[in-house]
């Protein structure tokens, strides 16, 4: 059996959550710092934009190779083990960027990152709902989704401090990578829990099985992607500053990360097919007001609010995916849901960009806000659909 009429109840494997947290928390401030770090070094030794996108376009292709192969992977390799054995690989990624300076090398090393990077959060997710009990699920999810915010958005505060050149941000990187491996694995020892193997065809089992759920991962990729690359480029085009429209990204992770464990306790006190319909409308309504609004500081907190909304939508899947799935397809769900975000991701990026350019600015976050009005509608749906069948 994979999924569940009835929550089951059991001690939490505090450990086995404690590897999960700290590891993806520290692991995104690792990604938060190398992400923009490749872009400004890669600009600053004249590569040209196309090539630079080419880089990032090789990291997805490792993101997508590791999610299509990760039941062959977890069968192979205990999850556990796995969640390691890739920081490993992140470690030697991050090394090779800071000795090797040929570009065919980076694109390698690039696509070993994207590769490495799918396993430790679709391993971990999978993870961490198996060592949570259902009445503290959504507690939990609340706390992984903040620190992976939190995460992400101190990692280019670390830029200013290190700098990019000579090598020595992604050396000192590398080594943080490595010190987080060597925690997990003392850290792991003391873990009841351990994460199955996907199963043979999970992924297309998954998405047959929970279609609504693999859609609002696919709309917070749409909408997250949007908030993050989309929004600031708005407001420039709007004649603010460009301090304020970096300032803007600023205001919508932090406000999300500290979100996040409200969102999780809501989600284990009221019911959570509600709260992520919620999360989706109010994403929706912050979208729309955008270009009704003048002053930087309701600009500011529209964002924010923006921000938040759309992030629980991935907490809400989270949390959904512990309650209603066992077993193998807990891994094959947090590959589905990887996937999801990136063609949610490519889309968001790509319509709302081109909606600005072929429309107007203020067509940008009017077609978000649109799209996520449609996609609140679905979930309202099927939410409606499910009391019925109760």
């Amino acid at each position: 059996m994979h999924t569940l009429t009835t929550a089951e109840d059991f001690a939490p494997d505090w450990a086995a959550i404690g590897v999960v947290i700290l590891g993806v928390t520290a692991f995104a401030v690792g990604q938060g710092l190398t992400y923009p770090l490749i872009a400004l070094i890669l600009e600053s030794r004249g590569v040209s934009s196309t090539m630079s996108g080419l880089n990032a376009s090789v990291f997805a292709l490792g993101l997508a190779s590791s999610t299509l192969m990760i039941g062959t992977l977890t069968r192979r390799m205990r999850g556990d083990r796995l969640i390691i054995a890739s920081l490993c690989g992140v470690s030697v990624a991050l090394a090779t960027f800071s000795v090797f300076d040929q570009l065919w090398v980076w694109f390698a090393a690039r696509f070993l990152l994207g590769f490495c990077t799918s396993i430790i959060y679709t391993v971990s997710e999978a993870w961490l709902n198996t060592a949570c009990p259902d009445r503290i699920r959504g507690r939990v999810s609340g706390a992984y989704s903040a620190g992976m915010c939190a995460g992400f958005a101190a990692g280019p505060l670390a830029i200013p401090l290190i700098g990019i050149e000579g090598g020595f941000a992604f050396a000192l990187t590398a080594a943080y990578v490595a010190l987080v491996a060597f925690a997990s694995v003392m850290l792991g020892r003391y873990a009841k829990t351990k994460p199955e193997a996907s199963q043979a065809g999970g992924l297309v089992t998954f998405v047959k099985l929970a279609p609504i759920l693999t859609l609002m991962v696919l709309a917070f990729g749409f909408s997250d992607i949007a908030a993050i690359s989309m929004i600031p480029l708005y407001f420039v085009e709007r004649g603010y500053s460009t301090n304020f429209a970096a300032f803007v990204v600023t205001m919508v992770a932090l406000p999300t990360a500290i979100a996040q464990p409200f969102v999780g306790w809501l989600l284990d006190r009221v019911s959570r097919p509600v709260v992520a319909v919620s999360g989706s409308l109010i994403a929706a309504l912050a979208f729309l007001a955008l270009p009704l609004m003048t002053s930087q500081a309701g600009l500011l907190v529209a964002v924010s609010i923006l921000g938040a909304a759309s992030f629980s939508l991935y907490t809400a899947s989270l949390t959904l995916l512990g309650e209603r799935f066992r077993g193998g397809l807990l891994v094959s769900g947090s590959a589905v849901f990887a996937l999801s975000y990136a063609i949610g991701s490519a889309f968001g990026s790509g319509a709302t960009g081109a909606t600005m350019d072929l429309v107007s600015i203020d067509a940008g976050p009017v077609f978000t806000g649109l799209l996520m009005l449609v996609f609140t509608f679905v979930f309202a749906v099927n939410l409606l659909g499910i009391r019925q069948r109760n």
